[in-house]
């Protein structure tokens, strides 16, 4: 089975190879791999963004994000030595998740999905989604400025009401803030917790920043996941985000049970940008990838700790 993976990567990616003239605007790996990157590691936060005749983008977006294939993903993860991917419904679709579905099934088994929903998602809906290897819901409380703990409570309450029958995780997409205004209702959650890319911490305004305590407490007590993703939203010091250590390290140190690891590719540029129209193309990020991974031996020096990150921890989390 894995013999026959290795030679589905690489015929995917000579597809890439094959297409780049016409297609070559998600980033791929400029850096090689320095460490050892152990088998069956996950890479826990990726997007699909198809081709948009097939897929078409939710009308009530904040940004419209350049096409990102299942192929250029392959050939990303080759590059990574990275077996396993949890792909992400972003905010673009709106609760469409059938790019995100497009993706998984292009990987099979060593796919999992996090689905975007609303109230009028049948629980019929959600039981085919289980099927097709979706293991959680997201709330995007920041892309679209929802930045009110009183709108962000109830959505989050309403979310695990939801998911706690499932089993699935509720991922959010937020701030320090708003992680510090819903901690007592994700310490008595009962289902898993999911912070993306930091939990939204700045790293310019150091460890003592508001709320970043909060974040570290529910690490460890075990109540929340974090993905150590996105190192460039929280950080502008490219291309190794070396302010980002301190909290990298300080989160593994709190809970290294409760850590996972993401590319965050292909790198959606989802801020507001004074002139840009929702509907105008905003240019996904460069980022070197390989680069990013290999901070990862300096955020968890252990290799024990690195392989909960990058396996085992996804692995319990996602169902693989």
């Amino acid at each position: 089975m894995l013999s026959r993976r290795s030679v589905l990567l690489a015929s995917l990616a000579a597809g890439v190879a094959m297409t780049s003239k016409a297609h070559a605007r998600a980033a791929q790996p400029a850096t090689p791999i320095n460490f050892d990157v152990p088998a069956h590691a996950c890479d826990c936060h990726t997007h699909i963004h198809g081709d948009v005749e097939k897929f078409p983008f939710f009308a009530g977006r904040v940004y419209t994000p350049e096409p990102a294939s299942p192929e250029e993903m392959a050939a990303l993860h080759k590059a990574l030595h990275i077996e396993r991917v949890v792909i992400v419904t972003p905010s673009v679709y709106g609760t469409d998740n059938s790019s995100t579905l497009f993706g998984m099934k292009a990987r099979g088994a060593t796919a999992r999905g996090v689905a975007v929903i609303d109230d009028k998602t049948p629980e019929s809906a959600l039981d085919t989604m289980h099927q097709d290897g979706f293991r959680g819901i997201r709330l995007n409380l920041a892309t679209g400025g929802v930045n009110d703990p009183n709108v962000g409570r109830p959505r989050f309450t309403a979310a695990v009401e939801r998911m706690k029958a499932r089993g699935w995780h509720v991922q959010l997409y937020t701030t320090l803030a708003m992680i510090s205004a819903i901690k007592d209702l994700v310490e008595t959650a009962p289902v898993p917790v999911v912070f993306d890319h930091f939990g939204g911490l700045e790293a310019s305004l150091g460890l003592e920043q508001p709320g970043f305590s909060d974040l570290v407490a529910l690490v460890k007590s075990g109540k929340a996941h974090v993905k150590i993703s996105g190192a460039y939203r929280s950080s502008k010091l490219a291309p190794d985000y070396q302010d980002m250590v301190p909290y990298a390290r300080a989160l593994i140190a709190a809970n290294a049970d409760r850590i996972v690891w993401g590319t965050d590719w292909p790198h959606p540029d989802s801020s507001r940008v004074e002139g840009r129209k929702p509907t105008d193309i905003a240019p996904l990020y460069q980022i070197d990838d390989g680069r990013l991974l290999n901070q990862l031996p300096v955020w968890a020096p252990d290799a024990e700790v690195r392989k909960k990150i990058l396996v085992d921890n996804p692995a319990r989390l996602y169902g693989f």
